[in-house]
């Protein structure tokens, strides 16, 4: 594990953010490191309000996807609202539809199936479409690329409208509208929006003609806010404000549908890291194992009756998906050892077995063993399908981009990508990809880093400190939980090894005459040995809020040790 401390941001600018909010000197240089450097910038930080979100029609496109949305209702047209299997999607779907179903009855919802239709716009959805008597295809979290089977509706008289958040390609898809924040010729000020938050923005834009405000799609929030969290996007910008709302929505008043999946937690309150650990993996579940139509089912039910049932149905799916992500991951390892490929600058895997709708997950936990980008293959009809997960820092989108020649089709971004391949080929894509990325990659990337926000001293921690911190969340990317460095620690003589497998460290620390401190090691148990005997060591952590009993302290959530 590298540690990597961030240099001290420029001493003027903490100096004066200091004087101007009346807090502590490591505050302020958090602050500046994140960006926030006026009084300003750090009102808007800490009280974001839903004034602080752009006009949706500074948007590439969104007048013309309302007025023929307008037109659609004015005409007593059928809109299908269309989207991808996965939390983004399914999320967006429900927001799209129930907004829509509001005030106009003609609304469908079209989920492809992951296995006979694959990823984003499908023939197959077009045709239901068409069978059906849709004259409009609102497409959710996909549709960017979809150049064919835009060309392919407009044929049969059915429009489209994209609210898409992937990169486009050189050409856009000759759709009515295309919404993406990340059009080269689209001047919108934030492009980090999820598809669930492209789709919010043009409910943002409709509700303005019907004289609706924005405090009548706060119930809105709690779906933006789990595909916020689930898509892993910068927790900045309009992120941030509408993962704040949509967290109080959660916490307060959330659907029927998510307060069936989180009723029976044991949290007084939900945090962004709880809505990716608990609610994401569930919704995701449903397009993994079964359909994604059972996830839109769940988050569109207003009796909470139904929803239970719904949710219960949902959470076997979650643990049968935990069970096959746990023997895909055990097979998979074991394939890199028996072809003698641990010392590779990739892991490309593949089984023809393999359940297609958890290998995004089994490629993520093996980066946890070898930390380098990683593709797991498996069968889909008469072509291999992956799942691509990366490093921090390395762009695997880039990478599979080098080796199109051997790829049918690809999509995705920066840190994970889907793809599918003639099965001929995937020798020499593995070959391709393996020498790619060990020409492009620096040799760093394949450590895991832990970036360090400051070195502070035990005495720095208290309660009105902490208090601060929390205005902080929610935490996510380019806005993580700060992370500390203290030196010279000892344990008070109370470490010891905790959990079923004894895997995990607990240990009361101190520096010098600072007060005892908690702290917990997840997955650090094997570095007892450096806390024993009174031993001065470092330590690499986040704080954060032990409730034991119905009391509440401050600990130290370890990272790594030396």
């Amino acid at each position: 594990m590298r540690w990597n401390l961030k240099s001290k941001p420029n001493q003027e600018k903490v100096q004066a953010l200091q004087n101007a909010l009346q807090v502590d000197e490591i505050i302020a240089a958090l602050l500046v490191q994140r960006g926030i450097e006026t009084f300003e910038q750090a009102k808007t930080f800490f009280r974001p309000t839903l004034a602080d979100l752009h006009d949706p029609y500074l948007m590439k496109d969104m007048d013309k996807a309302v007025e023929r949305i307008e037109k659609a209702i004015a005409n007593d047209e059928n809109i299908l609202v269309f989207g991808d299997y996965d939390v983004d999607g399914t999320t967006a779907v429900s927001l799209m539809s129930s907004y829509l179903k509001s005030f106009y009855p003609n609304v469908a919802t079209y989920i492809p199936d992951r296995y006979k239709e694959g990823y984003g716009v499908s023939y197959q959805g077009i045709d239901f479409a068409d069978d059906n008597g849709f004259s409009l295809i609102i497409a959710l979290d996909c549709g960017i690329k979809s150049i064919d089977h835009v060309a392919y509706a407009k044929a049969k008289n059915i429009d489209f409208i994209i609210c898409d958040h992937h990169r486009p390609g050189d050409v856009l898809p000759e759709a009515v509208a295309v919404l993406d924040p990340k059009r080269t010729d689209c001047s919108y000020p934030y492009d980090e929006l999820c598809g669930c938050g492209v789709g919010f923005k043009l409910i943002q834009a409709l509700s303005q003609n019907r004289n609706q405000t924005l405090d009548d799609l706060v119930p809105y929030l709690d779906l933006v806010a789990t595909a916020i969290a689930a898509d892993i996007v910068p927790i900045t910008g309009e992120n941030r404000v509408l993962a704040k709302f949509g967290l109080e929505v959660i916490n307060a008043n959330p659907r029927p549908g998510i307060k069936a999946l989180i009723q029976n937690l044991k949290r007084t309150v939900l945090t962004i890291t709880d809505v990716v650990f608990v609610i994401a993996p569930r919704i995701n579940a449903a397009g993994r194992i079964k359909h994604g139509n059972h996830a839109v089912e769940l988050l569109t039910e207003f009796n909470l009756e139904q929803a239970e049932e719904f949710a219960s149905q949902i959470e076997s799916l979650n643990a049968d998906r935990k069970d096959l992500d746990k023997q895909i991951t055990v097979e998979a390892l074991q394939q890199i050892i028996e072809n003698e490929e641990q010392n590779r600058f990739t892991t490309v895997v593949y089984q023809e077995d393999w359940h297609k709708g958890v290998i995004g997950i089994v490629a993520s936990r093996l980066t946890e063993t070898y930390y380098r980008p990683t593709l797991v293959f498996t069968k889909s009809g008469d072509k291999l399908a992956a799942s691509a997960r990366s490093v921090k820092d390395f762009d695997v989108y880039n990478a599979l981009e080098a080796c199109s020649e051997h790829l049918e089709q690809f999509g995705g971004h920066m840190y994970a990508a889907g793809m599918t391949l003639k099965e001929e080929n995937y020798e020499k894509f593995k070959d391709a990809f393996e020498r790619v990325v060990s020409d492009t990659i620096h040799p760093d990337l394949l450590t895991p880093e832990i970036s360090i926000d400051a070195e502070i001293v035990l005495s720095d921690v208290n309660p009105k400190f902490m208090r601060i911190l929390k205005q902080f969340e929610p935490f996510g990317p380019q806005n993580m939980s700060p992370v500390f460095l203290a030196k010279g620690l000892k344990d008070t003589g109370y470490g010891k090894k905790i959990g079923s497998g004894e895997e995990h460290l607990k240990l009361y620390v101190k520096q010098n005459d600072s007060d005892s401190f908690g702290a917990i090691g997840f997955g650090l148990a094997d570095k007892i040995a450096l806390t024993e005997s009174k031993k001065p060591f470092d330590a690499v952590f986040s704080v954060d809020e032990n409730e034991w009993n119905g009391t509440i302290s401050l600990q130290l959530r370890l990272r790594d040790i030396q």
